[in-house]
């Protein structure tokens, strides 16, 4: 056997054993992974009909009111209160309500029904809504934001009716 005869088995040998090695970690890694995942949450039938409770709302302390010597000012809030009375008093659609959101880290807004949904938007807490619908499984509603005609999706159970 020559020196090249040695180096060329010495070396395909080796190669074989990398090969193998590299191999066997990456068929071991992606069993670890799947192992130490954890699987999605079961949702039982007597989960679906039961309805979360509402949050408390925190008692709000009226604040006085300050006399402004500026009519200009008074005349634009004059305005400005006028609208939001009328759009809190339009008549809704059957099967539609108002509602204000009673979870304390506010919502998000998403596209469509599900956690994994896009983002477009959030509601702040004690925001007033209207609820259009709810989904099938009654996990999701669709609303309209009261001050805009912004529509999206919510978490069901996170807001309380008003009126």
């Amino acid at each position: 056997m020559t020196l090249a005869g040695a180096a060329k088995f010495v070396l395909g040998v080796s190669l074989a054993l990398a090969i193998l090695a590299g191999g066997s970690a990456a068929v071991a890694l992606y069993f670890m992974y799947r192992v130490t995942t954890h699987p999605p949450k079961p949702t039982f039938a007597n989960e679906l009909n039961q309805k979360p409770k509402a949050v408390p709302a925190p008692k709000q302390q009226a604040q006085p009111e300050i006399s402004n010597p500026d009519n200009t000012n008074n005349a634009e809030s004059t305005t400005e209160k006028a609208n939001s009375d009328t759009n809190s008093t339009e008549p809704l659609a059957p099967g539609t309500y108002r509602a204000r959101v009673s979870w304390e880290k506010g919502l998000s807004l998403r596209a469509e029904p599900g956690a994994g949904a896009e983002r477009i938007g959030g509601l702040e807490y004690n925001q007033q809504i209207v609820v259009l619908e709810e989904s099938p499984d009654k996990n999701w509603q669709r609303v309209r934001l009261s001050d805009s005609d912004r529509e999206g999706w919510i978490k069901a159970g996170n807001i309380e009716k008003i009126q």
